[in-house]
């Protein structure tokens, strides 16, 4: 089957609807605002925010499709063989920040790209993933959230979810602080083996999958109880965030340098943030058992 890009617009746009839909119901309270705009170098997308919710402090889901006439520089370094060739780039990508410590801050994006040139066969793939970053981890969740991402990931091969697990806890990993931004999850990139046909399944697998394994999880957190101490703590390390997207992350870079829309680039960050000089959590706590236990990779099927 050849790549049908227009079978995956109208996917990416239905599964923008359908996560904003529940994350309205899980918040309860607030709803989404949306701001449709165009790229002046071609294409453009549906930016989608809601703030100030019960359970989501913020949450963005972004849609976007952008056309070019050249690679960045981004791209082609990963892949030269794409200089020259005019490009097709289309993704849902979204960031949710929730108010309550407890409940984890996580990360999901799916996308395809596909580049063209007269005389040529395209090149195209898929990528996407999604991870789990939480303040105050439990096991439980970590490892709910895992059986969930090998359960969508079986079908497609019996190494397929430890495969992409491994690359994602290599990924979201910020060397300078020699720690993992979160739990991990599903990461996977430059995907076409197989056939088109296969790979966009896989693709939508992982789409439609994400919620399904996050919900549960606001659903068990949302109503915990916390004070100060927490809520410092949660800011504090939400600056990890902040550093990993504008340091490493490739789709940051990828948007920046292709003339994307900053604000949809950039909603990723959180509405508010810390950072604290020399923090070193006190022994035998809360805080502390996240560095010790959780912002290692390790097999959490097996924990």
């Amino acid at each position: 089957m050849a790549p049908d890009s227009s079978a995956v617009k109208a996917f990416l746009m239905q599964l923008q609807n359908n996560i904003c839909q529940a994350l309205e119901q899980l918040d309860g309270s607030a709803t989404f605002a949306e701001d449709s705009w165009q790229r002046e170098q071609g294409g453009g997308g549906r930016s989608r925010v809601l703030t100030q919710g019960a359970v989501f402090e913020q949450a963005g889901v972004n849609f976007s499709h952008v056309t070019g006439e050249q690679m960045p520089a981004s791209a082609t370094a990963h892949r030269p063989e794409l200089a020259g060739r005019s490009f097709e780039a289309m993704g849902v990508s979204l960031v949710i920040h929730p108010l309550n410590p407890y409940v984890p801050t996580t990360h999901a994006n799916v996308r395809f790209f596909i580049a063209r040139k007269e005389g040529a066969d395209p090149v195209w793939w898929f990528g996407g993933g999604f991870d789990l970053t939480p303040y105050y981890p439990f096991l439980e969740d970590v490892k709910a959230w895992h059986q969930h991402a090998k359960e969508l990931c079986d079908p497609f091969g019996s190494d397929v979810y430890a495969t992409y697990k491994k690359w994602c806890d290599e990924y979201f990993f910020l060397p300078h602080r020699n720690e993992t931004r979160g739990v991990g999850g599903l990461f996977f990139d430059d995907l076409n083996d197989g056939g088109f046909e296969r790979c966009f399944d896989f693709m939508q697998a992982v789409g439609n999958g994400f919620i399904d394994g996050y919900r549960p999880i606001v659903e068990r957190r949302k109503d915990t109880a916390y004070g100060e101490r927490e809520r410092e703590f949660q800011l504090y390390r939400r600056g990890r965030y902040v550093e990993f997207n504008l340091v490493y992350d490739r789709g940051t870079l990828f948007g920046l340098q292709t003339g994307g829309r900053t604000e949809s680039i950039l909603m990723s960050m959180p509405p508010l943030v810390r950072w604290q000089y020399g923090f070193t959590p006190e022994a035998g706590s809360a805080e502390a058992e996240l560095y010790e236990h959780f912002l290692n990779p390790q097999d959490w099927l097996a924990v």
